[in-house]
């Protein structure tokens, strides 16, 4: 069904608006697959607000988070056509760990496929900390099954494609999801029900309900968090990706990794890449060690 670019350009979308607590942050670790192994100490940090609070980079996509929104019926969008299609983030200034948090979110562009096919939804949101300065800000695309052929408003999406990378990765690492991990990760404020409710997600052509896109990315920056960055969360500056398949919940994601921050991931037991055209920014990290 064709979205209503007039009801969608008109709709108010919420701006988010969250206190911040070291529980929120730990949860966040928590959802993402920290502190899985009981031994490993470095992401304790992240996981016990005891022993930090320390802030996982990717928690930014979660912050003060608008909800699902394309759900309401005056978006003009079938909320269960919609699918992530990338996503992307910039660090501008150091995080908060508490306190109010706000966010404020628009459409930078609506692109029309034509008749039949997809239409793209293109989103900026900027994170502060109260009415204070612009600490992080996300770039989103949102892909809307068929629903194209609404009239071309919008101009035409410049993709710049990046070459492949050369050569073998510096680092392979792969980190196992939980079965009920979409469950969790929920809990950070999207409920949309294609990850909880196997109705909704057969519906949606799935055999299950699948993993938030945000959380194979959350699963992903720890992976680039401990080749490039030593867990050290203040030299991650920026991380952007395309999703290619969504990641079912108790998959392992094996994350191969470049030097020079380019990175793509896969589903291990079905061989399928579930993300690429990665790229992030991490200062040097002189102690990180390669995984295999």
């Amino acid at each position: 069904m064709p979205i209503d670019a007039e009801k969608l350009l008109a709709f108010p979308i919420p701006r988010g608006r969250q206190i911040l607590t070291p529980r929120d942050t730990a949860l966040y670790a928590l959802s993402i697959g920290m502190g899985r192994d009981p031994l490993e100490r470095e992401p304790l940090r992240f996981v016990d607000p005891l022993q930090g609070p320390a802030m996982m980079p990717s928690m930014v996509l979660v912050m003060a988070h608008p909800g699902f929104w394309l759900s309401r019926p005056d978006t003009g969008v079938d909320p269960e056509a919609v699918l992530h299609a990338s996503q992307g983030f910039e660090i501008l200034a150091p995080l908060p760990t508490d306190g109010l948090i706000e966010s404020s979110t628009h459409i930078t562009d609506l692109i029309d496929k034509g008749p039949g096919k997809a239409a793209l939804i293109l989103t900026k949101t900027e994170l502060t900390k109260g009415a204070g300065t612009v600490f992080a800000r996300l770039d989103r695309t949102t892909f809307v099954r068929a629903g194209g052929g609404f009239g071309g408003i919008g101009t035409s999406l410049q993709v710049t494609q990046r070459s492949a990378p050369s050569g073998p990765p510096e680092y392979v690492i792969d980190l196992p999801t939980r079965p009920e991990q979409a469950l969790l990760y929920r809990l950070n404020g999207d409920y949309n029900p294609l990850h909880s409710d196997p109705e909704v997600a057969h519906r949606a052509g799935f055999r299950t309900p699948i993993l938030h896109g945000l959380c194979t990315m959350g699963v992903i920056g720890h992976a680039l968090m401990r080749a490039l960055a030593a867990y050290r969360a203040e030299r991650v500056r920026s991380m952007s990706l395309r999703f290619c398949n969504p990641v079912l919940p108790g998959e392992t994601i094996r994350t191969e990794i470049w030097e020079d921050g380019s990175f793509r991931a896969r589903a291990l037991e079905r061989d399928i890449v579930v993300a690429d055209l990665g790229t992030a920014v991490v200062d040097s990290a002189p102690n990180a060690q390669r995984s295999h």
